[in-house]
């Protein structure tokens, strides 16, 4: 609900429209002129206006007002306190608007309630603009809950997929080690590099193994797993990819959630520098600020254009996206990085 649709825009005018004619109807029945012009006097677009329809266009037009600074600058704000707001805000609003058109109507010679009826061009309005944002925030908690129904069906799914995936690794992990134990038994001496490579990817399963079986790990062991996975991408790519990193060992024993960072990475070589005949670089910087650390990965790739369909091509920055919203509440946040490429960051 951070921005109203034009849709929702036209439905509030439309429910304006309609109230200030039956306004407009009751006031013109009640003062006598029913008996004067016949039933179909109510309709003189001149007297509509000066006496219903003015004072509802400007009740309209300072609900949006009220939204724009209550809603809007205190979008951050909890729900209570913008109701509060604007308790307080409806019939400030409306008292000035009575008074200002009555003066304005006094001064060209429109009639307008007076005395103790006045009352109710303040009451009335008062009462409608505090239902039409009830109804707002009524509207508000069902599009909230129903978006919560729809993550938590989403995060239902995942984590089965992750228990049959945990479990099908736990089958006999071993066997695995053993396999490239062989492979690498079987390479000629000479060939100690590709040893080496070897001994790496054993070491990127056994990590994945244990990130299928822990909630956290040390920020440390994500770091150590992730720079692996990108020395054996720099072999694929040798002088075209380059790797720097920006972590205060002060943070290194920090608690973070395993396979948190390596889909990020992937993403950045996969889909923003892959295709580059120049390559790029990656950069991942994490840092603590109060008690939230901040991460940041950015790519000098070709940069994504459309930001939201990126969680639509693959499983592993829409899995990143709903872990951190299911354990932190947090966002994973896509923008351009300068002077070229994507930036991918989020807090926990």
């Amino acid at each position: 609900m951070k921005n109203i649709k034009r849709k929702e825009v036209v439905i509030i005018f439309l429910f304006y429209l309609f109230f200030s004619f039956l306004y407009r109807i009751v006031l013109w029945f009640n003062i006598g002129s029913y008996a004067k012009e016949g039933f179909w006097g109510w309709i003189n677009l001149r007297d509509y206006w000066y006496m219903a329809g003015m004072q509802y266009a400007f009740y309209f037009l300072s609900s949006i007002c009220i939204w724009f600074l209550v809603v809007k600058l205190l979008k951050n704000k909890t729900s209570s306190l913008q109701m509060i707001f604007i308790f307080l805000l409806v019939p400030i609003t409306v008292y000035f608007v009575r008074e200002w058109r009555y003066d304005f109507l006094d001064s060209i010679g429109i009639f307008h309630l007076t005395g103790t009826g006045s009352v109710w061009d303040w009451y009335i309005p008062t009462l409608f603009m505090w239902v039409q944002f009830g109804v707002f925030f009524a509207y508000k908690y069902f599009i909230d809950n129903q978006k919560k129904i729809k993550l938590e069906g989403e995060l239902k799914q995942i984590a089965l997929k992750s228990e049959l995936s945990a479990l099908k690794a736990q089958l006999n992990p071993h066997f695995l080690y053993n396999v490239f134990n062989t492979i690498s038994a079987s390479v000629p001496a000479e060939n100690e590099k590709t040893r080496s490579l070897i001994a790496e990817l054993s070491d990127l399963f056994r990590y994945q193994l244990k990130a299928s079986q822990v909630e956290k790990v040390a920020l440390k062991e994500e770091l150590e797993f992730v720079k692996k996975y990108l020395q054996l991408e720099k072999e694929r790519f040798e002088d075209r990819l380059k790797i720097s990193f920006d972590v205060d060992d002060a943070i290194l024993q920090e608690k973070v959630p395993p396979m948190l960072l390596q889909p990020l990475v992937e993403n950045s070589i996969k889909h923003g520098i892959a295709s580059l005949i120049e390559g790029g670089e990656i950069s991942i910087k994490i840092q603590k600020k109060e008690d939230k650390l901040i991460f940041e990965i950015a790519d000098t790739g070709i940069g994504v254009k459309d930001k939201n369909a990126v969680f639509e091509k693959g499983i592993g920055l829409t899995n990143t996206k709903l872990r951190l919203e299911k354990m932190y509440n947090s966002v994973l946040t896509l923008e351009d990085n300068l002077p070229k490429g994507l930036k991918i960051s989020f807090e926990i």
